[in-house]
Order: structure tokens, then sequence, then C-alpha cells
């Protein structure tokens, strides 16, 4: 497609500029949690949370309906899990770098 008048060329290009600085702000405002940079831990909660973003075991959580991912942390995982679990409820599944906790492990996450 080829405009032969400039103003529309312009305008068209000022068109697609706005819609691609729109998406890309919409993006980087507010980030799902599959599309966290550098996903290291991800867990599974018990009840959906209200909040999208936290700030538990030192380190910036994504989150998303029962799902939260975030990058790696300073802690061992079943410390940043126990954070977490306090924070904001009952963890039902937590993976790091891939690696699902063990069943004991989870139920001292949670406290019991």
């Amino acid at each position: 497609m080829t405009f032969s008048s400039p103003a529309l060329r312009h305008a068209a290009i000022a068109l697609v500029s706005i819609a691609s600085s729109v998406l890309l702000l919409g993006a980087a405002i507010h980030p799902s949690p599959a599309a966290a940079a550098e996903v290291y831990y991800r867990a599974e909660l018990a009840a959906p949370v209200t909040a999208q973003r936290a700030i538990a075991g030192g380190v910036a959580w994504v989150c998303k309906g029962t799902v939260c991912v975030a990058g790696k942390g300073q802690s061992r995982p079943l410390r940043i899990c126990r954070a977490l679990s306090r924070e904001l409820g009952e963890v039902t599944q937590f993976t790091a770098q891939g690696e699902t906790i063990s069943e004991d492990k989870l139920a001292a996450c949670n406290g019991k």
C-alpha cells in the first residue's frame, strides 16, 4: 500500500508510532506473570490475591490470580517460600529454577 500524498504518509507513520508506544507502555506497566523477566521462582497460591505486586523474601513478585513469579533472590528457596506464604497466604506449589519443592518442604513453607 502506498500513499501518494506526503500528508497521508506522515499521518500513517504518526498513527503507527502512537499505537506502538501505547502497546509497549501498556506491557511495561501491566506485565503478566508469564512475561516477567528472568522467572526463577513460581508459586501457586490457595486463593487468588488482589495485589498484582508484592515484596516477599527480598524479591519482587508479580501476581495474577493464584500465580506469582519472581526473579532469583539471595535466600534458600524454602525461606523465600515461607516469606511469600506469610505475605500472601497458603502456597500450594512452589518451584525454584524449574524444580518443585517436596511436599514436606511445602508444609514447612506454610508453617505446618
